[in-house]
């Protein structure tokens, strides 16, 4: 008897499936209206969220973030000291180590030059028309032992209120010594590197330390410097006019600096949360259609048992 009645009662929902789907009943407008406002107030969040992530990879991309990174180096490549000592004469230089300078001997007077050097003239890259005369000093290379170069120069007479010798620093001295044109890689020095200058009468001691900037695929040099300045006390009996330069020249820290710009819109992202984006609006369409077919069906049963509770009382 119970297995008639579940038999029953199967045939009769197959039958009611295949009559709502050949003769669907009209369902009122305003049930498919409420549905219509359920997947639209789902879609308009879906696409303004795909607006946003388009507009935020694009200016990502207009825009990338500055990276900074230290690279530890036990040697540097020694670099170039091009100084312009106009008049003044080159007395000594000389490598020194661990931050020691000797005391001075026989101080005004010529000494020993254990430095690589070599003197060039050329015109100056932006008058094209005053000859310059440099003197190109190697510079130190053994961080890790704290080398140093000691320069000391002398001026006899000078016609100027303020004395100075001006200097300017580039990255390798091996490449000047390599140059087939010796002048115009001067000339590229002095346009592209800043130029600095130390008095009379002091010690100047520059501490340098090497920046390396990548942008547009192109890579630049730059060197900062940290100088401190100490008071020479001259003994001598001399003229006015008679004034020594000392300059050092050492690396800061064996640490190059690196700078370059990296891109932090990733395309993968992107497309992965555009996939999640469209998928979940797929998922949204296909939940309002099944919703559409579960109101009708309910809608189907509760009609007909209206219309079979109105046949029961007629």
């Amino acid at each position: 008897m119970l297995r008639q009645e579940i038999a029953a009662s199967y045939q009769e929902l197959s039958e009611e499936v295949e009559h709502g789907a050949e003769h669907p009943e009209p369902v009122e407008e305003g049930e498919v209206d409420d549905d219509q406002e359920d997947t639209s107030s789902a879609i308009l969040p879906a696409v303004f969220l795909v607006y946003q992530t388009i507009t935020d990879f694009r200016e990502k991309l207009k825009h990338p973030v500055m990276s900074v990174s230290y690279k530890e180096v036990p040697l540097y490549d020694a670099p170039g000291i091009a100084l312009y000592p106009g008049k003044a004469q080159l007395l000594s230089c000389k490598h020194h180590y661990y931050d020691h300078i000797p005391p001075l001997i026989n101080p005004g007077q010529p000494g020993e030059i254990e430095c690589t050097t070599q003197r060039i003239n050329y015109t100056d890259p932006f008058t094209n028309q005053t000859m310059k005369h440099a003197l190109i000093v190697q510079g130190p290379r053994d961080v890790k032992k704290r080398e140093l170069v000691f320069l000391q120069f002398h001026l006899n007479e000078t016609d100027q209120d303020f004395s100075a010798i001006n200097y300017l620093l580039f990255s390798s001295f091996q490449e000047f010594l390599n140059s087939p044109d010796k002048g115009e890689f001067m000339k590229d020095c002095e346009s592209s590197y800043s130029s600095w200058k130390f008095s009379g009468g002091f010690r100047t001691w520059v501490k340098m330390s090497l920046v390396k900037t990548k942008e547009d695929g192109s890579e630049t040099v730059e060197f900062k410097q940290e100088t401190s300045v100490v008071n020479y006390i001259d003994q001598r009996h001399k003229p006015a006019s008679d004034q020594l330069f000392f300059v050092v020249f050492e690396w800061k820290d064996p640490f190059i600096q690196k700078v370059q710009d990296i891109v932090t819109a990733n395309p993968w992202n992107m497309i992965a949360l555009l996939c999640g984006i469209f998928l979940a609006l797929f998922k949204a369409a296909d939940f309002a259609k099944l919703s559409v077919k579960w109101m009708i069906k309910i809608r189907k049963r509760h009609l007909k048992r209206r219309s079979q509770a109105m046949n029961h009382i007629s």
